[in-house]
């Protein structure tokens, strides 16, 4: 059949879900037997999120061809399990980039470049995936940000031009969000007109209406939704809170949700999928009821900085049996004098990536807290790191260790900056990014955790790294690297094997973790902190 095409929007305010709907969907498609991706459109004009910083966007999710991203491709692969790529994540900077380096090559033949045709004609492009040989049957795109912003009107636009120009095979689904006032007493659907009727303004009229709702939508209302927007009852589909984001594709099917998108294209409905895996998932989640407490120690104190590192220690808590509770402790304030009195009630510590000077003395006292305590500990990225600085100061007597990063002057450099990285000047896309194979050491921790021989690919996002002049005196001292990059001899693991659990990965792991399966590492370590 030809790929159909879903466009999901939001309108009234922003961070509605969009992300998860669009996820939702995905799962339930998939589950249908269609081959199925979703890619995410920013109105930002950045090139990609890589130099933002965490407050403002979140985490930057990295895909496994090497390209830095928005949060939500996390939650498209965890649902769905599908490999995004850099063709996956667009922003408004990479459209105009990619217009204006075709004008200064000179292919548009000396005509006046403008926001129509010229940029939405790539949106549009970009949208259906041309040049890109996929088989696809479903090609979900979430837009972001909210319906009336000015960054998003060529979005708008190209939607538009693609529903007029697609036909039947072009779906539009609207999220909107329905308040509650609660000295009325009252749910308002105003907000939803509003935002139907921005839309309707640019020319597009929704197919399916999610009503995004902290209360339990009553038929009547959905009918009044359904009569002042032009849409048809069985499409206005209410999106509560749930226990667990997981429980939202459940919820979504329940209510017709992929039943109301294919009769809308003109495909037969059939049965609906069992999804028997997904099911079974839910009802461990709601049987893990033991909680297991983990600190997660970093300088970013939102939600959605560790996002991924969040997901992948609740799934592998579910997986395990147990309910991982997850304090965030700010490196910041973690001190030698308050060390114990924060961390002696976790079971686990996870010291997390980052960039910068901020706060990396208080993760090389959690570290050292849990090197000294044989708490499990699991350092990522640049946590690693700083488990390899407080080894190298506490146990080789290095007391002047540090990395090139944080300080230039270093004699004990036991983190350095590749050789390949001192030329470049520019931050954004220049790091060592995506999938590289690493090695482990048969009989490790960490090798036993993955439970298979040869090589694993793991996802990279740094410039710095450990210094192999002294691989030979941290081997010695008890420190093992355990995974090494077989092509640039580049270490990617380290652990104590004499202690409970101290492993830490210079890739970041969470990003390979998926609902249906969880990372081996995170399995391993919750499976560990609950003893």
């Amino acid at each position: 059949m030809d790929t159909k095409y879903i466009f999901v929007t939001g309108g009234v305010v922003s961070s509605l879900g969009k992300g998860i709907i669009s996820a939702s969907i995905g799962k339930l498609l998939q589950a249908r037997g269609y081959k199925v991706t979703i890619q995410k459109f920013d109105p930002y004009i950045n090139i990609d999120p890589g130099t933002l910083n965490p407050y403002e966007h979140g985490e930057c999710y990295v895909t496994a061809d090497g390209f830095e991203t928005d949060l939500d491709l996390g939650h498209y692969e965890r649902f769905t399990g599908i490999h995004t790529t850099r063709d996956n994540s667009i922003t408004t900077g990479r459209i105009y980039k990619a217009v204006i380096d075709r004008e200064r090559r000179g292919d548009y033949l000396g005509k006046t470049i403008q926001v129509v045709p010229h940029i939405t004609d790539e949106i549009k492009h970009r949208m259906l995936r041309e040049g890109l040989d996929e088989g696809l049957d479903f090609v979900i795109t979430e837009v972001g940000g909210t319906i009336g912003d000015i960054e998003s009107a060529p979005f708008m636009e190209a939607i538009r031009q693609l529903r007029w120009e697609l036909g039947r095979n072009a779906v539009c689904v609207h999220l909107t969000y329905v308040p509650y006032l609660k000295a009325a007493d009252e749910l308002k659907t105003k907000p939803t007109q509003h935002s139907v009727k921005e839309l309707q303004s640019m020319g597009i009229q929704p197919d399916i209406l999610v009503l995004r709702t902290e209360r339990h939508l009553d038929d009547h209302l959905r009918m009044k939704v359904a009569s002042f927007c032009n849409v048809d009852l069985e499409c206005v589909v209410q999106s509560e809170d749930m226990p667990s984001i997981y429980e939202v594709p459940v919820n979504m099917q329940r209510q017709g949700l992929d039943a109301a998108i294919l009769r809308k294209i003109g495909i037969p409905v059939g049965e609906t999928p069992a999804m028997k895996p997904w099911h079974d998932f839910l009802d461990k989640q709601r049987r893990a009821t033991r909680e297991v407490h983990i600190a997660l120690v970093g300088k970013y104190d939102l939600q959605d900085a560790y996002k991924s590192i969040r997901e992948s220690l609740n799934l592998a808590g579910i997986y395990n049996n147990v309910k991982a509770k997850i304090h965030f402790i700010n490196s910041e304030e973690m001190t030698p004098e308050n060390v114990a009195e924060r961390l002696a009630d976790m079971a686990g510590i996870v010291v997390c990536p980052g960039f910068g000077q901020r706060g990396i003395e208080g993760k090389i006292v959690a570290a050292e807290y849990g090197r000294t305590h044989d708490v499990p500990t699991f350092g990522i990225c640049l946590g690693m790191q700083m488990m390899v600085i407080e080894f190298a100061r506490h146990v080789l007597g290095y007391q002047d260790a540090n990395s090139r990063e944080m300080d230039e002057t270093t004699p004990h450099n036991v983190i350095d900056i590749m050789e390949e990285q001192k030329s470049i000047t520019q931050m954004g896309g220049t790091m060592r990014l995506g999938a590289y194979e690493c090695e482990l050491v048969k009989g490790s921790r960490a090798w036993e955790a993955y439970g298979q021989e040869g090589l694993v690919k793991e996802r990279h996002r740094h410039r710095y790294e450990f210094n192999n002049q002294y691989r030979e005196a941290f081997e010695q001292a008890g420190m093992k690297c355990v995974g090494v990059n077989p092509a640039a001899d580049l270490v990617e693991v380290v652990e104590i094997p004499e202690k409970r659990w101290y492993i830490g990965t210079q890739f970041h792991p969470e990003y390979s973790s998926t609902v249906l399966h969880p990372h081996p590492l995170f399995m391993s370590f919750v499976n560990e902190c609950k003893k």
